[in-house]
């Protein structure tokens, strides 16, 4: 299984002028290979409509389709995968509800966790928050490229760094030893999301080998 290098998570808190489906069109115009449907505030069936219309624009630009938390709205939409936050559903438990071709996430924040998401048969790990982020109010410091690159040599599945990482530092990012990157406030935004999805593509595939 291929995990994408490029995953876009669309949030509607860190701005207001793009919906979900506008980001995840952008997004996936850009060049994304993942995008990540993140919304903690929605209800369910509020939830499952925009899901439905985000999975119809991933489908028809190839990208994969990841569902934040909400396993169970991934099962219905038959989405690619879940991403589980440490809070969130268990990764043996997501894996038992999506079967053995979804793709299941995890996030993670030390070497500890990175090795039990890969023992518990996480397909790819978020790691970070590698810098500094104002997408998400974070209670502990950045962990770094040190530890980004000691995980990524530790665990044998991708490693995708997630945690302000943007145009200027995605290059060291994945010369540190990730697979690929997450992306909140760089691409949602931006005055052109569309262009600086491109440009985080190219510069991620243009470096992936030093990762």
């Amino acid at each position: 299984m291929t995990i994408g290098r490029l995953h876009v998570i669309t949030d509607v808190t860190v701005q207001s002028r793009y919906s979900h489906e506008e980001l995840a069109r952008m997004a996936c115009e850009g060049g994304a290979d993942v995008v990540q449907l993140r919304d903690k505030s929605l209800s369910r069936d509020a939830f499952l409509a925009v899901a439905r219309r985000v999975a119809d624009i991933c489908r028809e630009h190839r990208a994969v389709l990841i569902v934040n938390d909400r396993v169970d709205v991934a099962r219905t939409i038959d989405a690619g995968g879940a991403h589980v936050g440490r809070t969130d559903l268990g990764i043996r438990e997501a894996r038992a509800l999506l079967g053995p071709h979804a793709v299941v996430g995890a996030s993670t924040g030390s070497l500890e966790a990175a090795l039990e998401a890969e023992r518990a048969g996480a397909d790819y790990i978020g790691f970070g928050h590698v810098f500094a982020t104002s997408s998400k109010t974070k209670p502990t410091p950045p962990v770094g490229l040190e530890a980004l690159g000691r995980v990524a040599a530790r665990v044998r599945i991708p490693v995708i760094a997630i945690g302000g990482i943007t145009e200027a530092n995605a290059a060291e990012v994945i010369a540190a030893g990730a697979w690929g990157i997450a992306v909140i406030g760089a691409v949602c935004a931006a005055a052109d999301p569309r262009a600086v999805t491109a440009r985080l593509r190219a510069t991620v595939m243009a470096h992936a080998g030093s990762g």
